[in-house]
């Protein structure tokens, strides 16, 4: 007994210290947010805080225009990401067709492909058709970053539900709709909540395609924490508060939906 004991205190304090290390740069960030420019290199956890860093961040009200653009296109990336990617995951589950698993690769491919390398050609695109430094055009560059993982991920929560399952209710007078909004899609709840958080990660974070296809309009947060950086210095602690605030939208809905992102990411690592 007292050797389970003393098992049980190591893995706990194995587990607090990769815990303390893995949270340890948010930490630092919370600090260096709260710190002047001066004391930036100078004193490490002992100092005068101060919140001059926040107020000269909302003094003018760019960042938060910055902020709201971040949202509305990873918003509506994400939102346009679920209408295609729910049906075409469906589709891609249900459907025995020719070509199947090279759409299905294909549309994985697109996550795979470098930023670097296709953002010039859609950069020519978009001068050409007016879709240059707009609202629409981030987010329909944005949903290929969401789209493929969302396919991928839902496939294998509609190849998990059992055909017979959609048969039954159809033998019983439910319509296709009804089978698919009533019973399917509660069924992939978790995976649907999973992969639209992922997917929104990736968009909210996103800094190349936003720094080329978008100018003085449209600009995310990513791209206005370059603004800190001066010819002469860097405003580190103007930096990590902008870099606070615009991860905040995350950790709070990572948070809200922890039941469901934790379901939704242990049920589809074991999936085939």
């Amino acid at each position: 007994m007292k050797r389970n004991k003393i098992i049980e205190f190591f893995k706990d304090l194995a587990l607090f210290l990769y815990a303390l290390f893995a949270l340890f740069p948010l930490v630092w960030l919370v600090i260096i947010s709260f710190k002047h420019d001066r004391d930036m290199f100078t004193t490490t956890f002992i100092f005068n805080p101060t919140l001059e860093n926040y107020k000269i961040i909302f003094s003018d009200g760019s960042f938060i225009g910055y902020f709201i653009d971040n949202l509305i296109v990873s918003s509506g990336a994400i939102a346009l990401s679920v209408i295609v990617g729910v049906p075409a995951a469906y589709a891609l589950a249900r459907f025995n067709f020719k070509g199947r698993e090279t759409i299905a690769f294909t549309f994985l491919s697109f996550r795979f492909a470098p930023e670097i390398f296709v953002v010039l050609p859609i950069f020519l695109i978009y001068q050409q058709i007016g879709l240059y430094d707009t609202y629409f055009g981030l987010i329909w560059v944005f949903q290929v970053l969401s789209l493929p993982l969302m396919i991928w991920i839902l496939r294998g929560y509609f190849e998990d539900i059992s055909v017979e399952m959609e048969h039954a209710a159809r033998m019983d007078g439910y319509t296709w709709w009804q089978v698919f909004l009533k019973m399917i899609m509660p069924l992939i709840k978790p995976g649907l909540v999973a992969s639209a958080l992922l997917s929104l990660i990736f968009v909210w974070n996103n800094f190349t395609f936003s720094l080329l296809l978008a100018g003085q309009d449209v600009m995310t947060t990513t791209v206005a924490m370059v603004g800190y950086l001066s010819s002469d210095t860097v405003h580190y602690g103007q930096m990590a508060a902008a870099v606070l605030i615009s991860a905040l939208p995350i950790i709070i809905l990572a948070l809200a939906i922890q039941k469901h992102l934790v379901r939704g990411l242990s049920m589809g690592a074991v999936k085939g």
